[in-house]
């Protein structure tokens, strides 16, 4: 099975939303899109990996957070626009939450996120309401994937996360019911210590690497960090593999910055190939890391 990894899109879609949405922490995010964000994440690079993932067809595809820029609806809705595209459709793309979308308090209790991306983070046994609860489980062969949310509205400068007991508790008993499977883990913030964890990180982090010591896991995938990244933590078999991508619509010139996304290859419960598509600026094509 072939699996798709994007994350931090950042999509900005501020047609028709009106001032009064800015009186929060947006105001601050806003300036830093004027100033800085705004110019680095374009919609036209989302399209182009949209495109690109239809010429690779894996066989799923993962987002690992922050689709939107301030979790306004329409941004969300934007991006969902785009994802309908893909031909896998919402049973063959999983999307978790980041920061950026749950920025605000009334992103969280409105749950803007689960309205407007539906049915692409539900698990296989949705709640009545039929909004997204973390975490989830999809069963597809012999992989689960389990998303989970990290994400929660914080004052500026703060970006951090975290799970939260209850979402711990039930990570526990998803992850013991799906022994036997690959175990894939979806999070948001990286489940280690970053150079900038005051301000940027999972503050449970140290439960979550005692839980997966002791009830394992085979693949946590994560975003957040604008950067392809590669760290393990231990399990109860060996290492487990944590890997996280850089923003898939990032124009930084830097190369390492550069929009891109990974598809890992996974045979007989096993990582055994890691394949990285990087934006060719000179050509407006995704093309292969070498």
């Amino acid at each position: 099975m072939r699996i798709a990894h994007l994350s931090d899109l950042h999509a900005l879609h501020l047609r028709g939303v009106s001032p009064f949405w800015f009186l929060n922490k947006r105001l601050a995010g806003g300036l830093n899109l004027l100033l800085r964000r705004g110019r680095r994440h374009g919609l036209p690079l989302l399209e182009a990996l949209c495109d690109d993932l239809q010429q690779t067809a894996p066989d799923h595809v993962v987002v690992t957070g922050d689709l939107s820029n301030l979790s306004l609806p329409s941004e969300l809705r934007w991006v969902r626009q785009v994802l309908d595209r893909l031909p896998l459709g919402p049973q063959g793309v999983t999307v978790i939450p980041g920061n950026h979308d749950i920025y605000v308090r009334e992103a969280q209790r409105a749950r803007y996120f689960e309205r407007c991306l539906g049915p692409y983070a539900l698990g296989d046994e949705p709640p009545a309401d039929g909004l997204a609860t973390f975490p989830f489980v999809r069963v597809r062969g012999e992989l689960a994937l389990i998303g989970a949310c990290t994400a929660r509205p914080s004052p500026p400068p703060l970006a951090d996360g975290q799970l939260g007991r209850r979402q711990l508790a039930a990570l526990r008993q998803v992850l013991t019911a799906h022994k036997g499977r690959f175990r894939l883990l979806l999070l948001h913030h990286p489940p280690w210590r970053n150079r900038w964890w005051v301000l940027r990180g999972l503050r449970d982090r140290h439960a979550l690497a005692r839980l997966l010591a002791e009830v394992g896991c085979e693949l946590v995938l994560h975003g957040h960090e604008h950067r392809d990244e590669h760290h393990e933590l231990p399990g109860p078999h060996g290492p487990i593999p944590v890997l996280g991508v850089g923003s898939g619509t990032c124009t930084d010139p830097h190369p390492a910055r550069r929009a891109r996304y990974a598809i890992y290859t996974i045979e007989a419960r096993r990582l055994v190939r890691i394949q990285r598509r990087v934006h060719d600026p000179a050509t407006g094509r995704f093309v292969d890391l070498p």
